[in-house]
């Protein structure tokens, strides 16, 4: 499954040399040696910008030779690395326990950060990789199996001396992923502006995917109207939709999992009921005819009948190229949740309605949603309220 490390043979010459080319990084450094066993003569080489960075990284090379370090693998890319080395740095994991961190290895790891030299992996590198992964809608356990699995061979880099430290330790990740979740600073400004732009969105998000697939369009037209991430977009059967009054109750939501996608219950494992507007009640009824209305059948899945998630759509469709040439360059998946939540606040939806759509336990984020001149007045109640329980404000006594 994965090669094996061949040390470098202890006495091995190492010749180097630095070219000055007219580059814009003109300093090339390389290292040749002789490798007995094979009596091929390999090499490596970078560029730098400066001689003393060329010969600082000759003599990172020279020592790490000196403790058998292969000089391939010393400017090995992080998948190099991993090739050689994951093995070493996972052992005495119990199975149960390899099967999430290779998972988040291959889906996570590799297709992020995969291409960058070892050397290269800094602190900042490895908390845009996790606040990739958290808006991409990873789930905390998914999120901490990817870190350690990620942090594990770093470490192995760090006995191997290649780096200094170990750069994957990522603190405060799980308040990131509150905030990515709840939006706690301001979710406002993460929503699309009106129906219009809704529209436009899925329909570029079409024509961008294989075979412009209708239902990408579907699933986030849904996504923004019911207020709902796309997790439970794609949890969503066709029984859980009431078609005589138009509400959809929430029962599940799918996400990543070992072994592949999986069902479980909603982020606050409480089932809430969902208004289904009248401009989406045609898409939402085609859906179900077209799944033959059977009870059980999902009513969104993606072109060759496969559960969808946050990474799936995104890839699919080329989400990033589309937003950024509608110009919302700032919009992810949970950006439709946003929008729909903002929508609903604006068209007057009282707060504890609001919340229970939204299925957040705690008010404060709710209100966040709504309009500043309205969490205004709400304010101006609660000052109001508290003058007149303090002992200073006049006698409070209830009527009715």
């Amino acid at each position: 499954m994965t090669k094996k490390i061949h040390p470098m043979p202890l006495g091995v010459e190492l010749r180097a040399d630095i070219e000055v080319r007219e580059r814009a990084k003109p300093y090339r450094a390389r290292i040749r040696w002789a490798d007995p066993g094979t009596k091929k003569r390999p090499s490596v080489s970078e560029a730098f910008e400066t001689r003393e960075e060329a010969e600082d990284w000759i003599e990172k090379i020279r020592q790490a030779a000196l403790r058998g370090v292969d000089p391939k693998m010393a400017t090995a890319t992080l998948a190099e690395y991993g090739k050689a080395s994951l093995e070493l740095a996972l052992r005495g994991i119990e199975p149960k326990t390899r099967d999430p961190y290779l998972a988040g290895w291959r889906r996570r790891v590799l297709p992020a950060v995969g291409h960058l030299p070892v050397t290269m992996i800094t602190a900042g590198v490895a908390d845009r990789a996790v606040g990739s992964w958290i808006a991409d809608g990873c789930s905390k356990s998914t999120v901490k199996n990817t870190l350690a699995v990620w942090g594990r061979l770093m470490e192995q880099a760090v006995r191997d001396e290649l780096i200094d430290r170990n750069p994957v330790q990522v603190s405060g990740w799980q308040r990131m992923f509150d905030q990515v979740e709840d939006e706690l600073e301001d979710p406002r400004a993460l929503a699309l502006p009106d129906w219009k732009t809704l529209v436009a969105l899925a329909d570029g998000l079409v024509a961008a995917s294989h075979g412009e697939y209708r239902g990408w369009g579907d699933v986030v037209i849904f996504a923004a109207c019911t207020a709902t991430r796309i997790g439970e977009v794609s949890g969503c059967r066709v029984g859980d939709i009431d078609v005589d009054d138009w509400v959809w109750t929430l029962r599940r939501q799918t996400t990543p999992g070992p072994g592949g996608m999986q069902d479980k219950g909603t982020k606050g494992r409480r089932a809430r009921r969902i208004p289904i507007i009248e401009d989406i009640r045609p898409m939402v009824r085609r859906r179900i005819e077209a799944a033959n209305g059977k009870a059980d059948a999902r009513l969104f899945r993606g072109p060759r009948g496969g559960r969808i998630s946050t990474g799936v759509l995104r890839d699919a469709t080329h989400w990033d190229e589309v937003v950024a040439k509608l110009g919302y360059e700032h919009l992810r998946r949970h950006g439709l949740r946003h929008t729909g939540l903002t929508w609903f606040a604006d068209a007057g939806v009282p707060v504890h309605r609001l919340q229970r759509i939204a299925g957040h336990t705690d008010p404060r984020i709710t209100q966040r949603y709504l309009h500043p001149d309205i969490k205004a007045l709400i304010e101006d109640g609660k000052l109001l309220s508290e003058h007149l329980r303090s002992p200073s404000g006049p006698h409070l006594r209830v009527v009715g």
